[in-house]
């Protein structure tokens, strides 16, 4: 008989619904009301100090080192290799991120390794 394959319970499904919703409208919240609002981003380049501004600073400097898709194709890759719940929710709030903020194409890799990830044999019950 096959081993049983990871999938997450329906809490754990829920849980990250949660997670991914939160993740991608944060995401979009962050790219069409701060970086592409032009108001908004000439006054936090110019020195405005608001916590949407230094949110804004953070995310350009993640965004330019591609931050957003390495760790979302980082822990897909270990959620291939050892399935847990705690890094597929990493791995999807990152993958959101990155997919919104332009780093699409590690983005789209990680995706797919959580996809992969379903077909693997869960972790054995110790």
């Amino acid at each position: 008989m096959h081993p049983p394959l990871f999938l997450p319970t329906a809490r754990q499904t829920n849980l990250l619904l949660i997670v991914g919703f939160l993740a991608l409208g944060q995401a979009l919240y962050v790219r069409y009301l701060a970086i592409e609002h032009a108001p908004v981003s000439l006054a936090c380049q110019g020195g405005l100090n608001t916590w949407l501004c230094a949110t804004f600073r953070t995310v350009i400097a993640l965004y330019n080192h591609s931050v957003f898709g390495w760790v979302a194709v980082g822990a897909a890759a270990l959620n291939l290799i050892r399935p847990s719940i705690v890094l597929v929710a990493v791995s999807l709030a990152a993958a959101a991120f990155g997919l919104v903020l332009h780093n699409a194409s590690l983005a789209g890799l990680a995706v797919a390794l959580l996809l992969l990830s379903l077909a693997r044999p869960a972790p054995a019950a110790e």
